[in-house]
């Protein structure tokens, strides 16, 4: 599908990454590993399978990490140049402050957080024969109140933006993924915050200009929060959501060289371990995302949970629904339940945090 070379795509990775910390205080989100690659590195290989070569990245939040990184991107088969917000511009100023470094008449614009699975040419191709001005790539969704829906008519275009409600009047939500005509770029105010959202696009409806919908039901998931985050990078080990970095056989857990996994322990849900990371003997892992390095002790049952760099979860100990930050130390049968953050570096000593009374 190498026809898109004529198209640039743009990337919004200049978050700060709040809810998930305390992984996000040393590494940008779009670097945290999922399922063993930084999460990045699954949009880069939909885009550069789709054709498009040209790819700039829009950051401000430990900006440097990425082009440490990903470099030039040859290794990807791209492109890849760079553009620093000095302050926070909001997604339509982030994306008109990368306009010096796009070629292409056609820009298609990705919300650097969202793991998705459609198919980005079938988007270029809705937007090129409806002769479209932008193009939204709108995702039908079981239970819409969380987010912003986009109705579309008969043909296709988007009639409304509406904000959350609790009575949604469509299914369809902003799936984070935009074709501009690039004049509709040019035409976004500089020097200030703009909402692509809740300013760019109402004003082009206002316009008259002519806003496409693309419609699918594809995968598609929002990695903000730590239980979207663990369940992304499970489907993804699962095969569930699909990746082209990610060649090869799915199953119940992905476990990557150098990891040491004891005899007798289970690894289910979609479990990811990192590199050089140790499981204990028994110890059950049930969608876990176990980071480079970290230690899981005999016994011990870590299940919709990430553990952070280096981070040890001592023997007979329970993580369940947190996050434990980089090196970490929770001791031998701590009780960590529901929405617990371990901040990097922090020792629990053994038994020191329960939810029952029997240790």
């Amino acid at each position: 599908m190498a026809g898109n070379a004529g198209t640039d795509a743009v990337i919004l990775v200049g978050g700060q990454g709040t809810r998930l910390r305390p992984l996000t205080l040393s590494a940008p989100k779009p670097m945290l590993p999922t399922a063993g690659l930084p999460f990045l590195t699954h949009l880069l290989a939909r885009i550069a399978e789709a054709g498009i070569t040209h790819v700039v990245l829009g950051t401000s939040f430990k900006a440097e990490v990425f082009e440490e990184h990903f470099g030039d991107g040859s290794e990807l088969g791209l492109d890849l140049e760079y553009v620093t917000e000095t302050e926070p511009l909001g997604t339509g100023g982030g994306i008109r402050n990368v306009l010096p470094k796009l070629r292409a008449d056609n820009v298609m614009v990705f919300n650097g957080d969202v793991l998705g699975g459609t198919d980005l040419g079938a988007i270029l191709d809705t937007h090129e024969s409806t002769n479209a001005d932008v193009t939204l790539h709108l995702v039908r969704v079981s239970d819409p109140r969380a987010f912003g829906c986009v109705p579309t008519d008969d043909d296709g275009r988007v009639t409304a933006f509406l904000e959350k409600t609790q009575d949604p009047p469509t299914d369809q939500i902003n799936a984070g993924c935009y074709v501009f005509r690039r004049e509709y770029i040019e035409k976004i105010p500089t020097g200030r915050p703009v909402s692509v959202e809740r300013e760019v696009f109402p004003a082009l409806l206002a316009e008259g200009a002519r806003v496409q919908g693309h419609v699918d039901a594809s995968y598609w998931r929002d990695m903000g929060t730590p239980e979207d985050f663990v369940r992304g990078s499970a489907d993804l080990v699962r095969g569930i959501a699909p990746s082209p970095a990610l060649p090869g056989q799915r199953g119940e857990s992905l476990v990557h060289p150098g990891a040491g996994v004891a005899p007798g322990a289970l690894l289910i849900g979609g479990t990811v371990v990192g590199r050089g990371a140790e499981i204990g003997a028994g110890a059950r892992l049930d969608g876990a995302v176990i980071f480079d390095g970290a230690v899981v002790e005999a016994g011990a049952t870590v299940e919709r949970s990430i553990i952070g760099f280096g981070a040890r979860i001592g023997p007979r100990a329970l993580v369940r629904d947190g996050v434990i930050g980089d090196g970490a130390n929770v001791g031998a049968r701590c009780e960590l339940l529901r929405g617990a953050r371990v901040w990097p570096g922090v020792v629990i000593p053994d038994g020191g945090i329960r939810f029952s009374t029997d240790v």
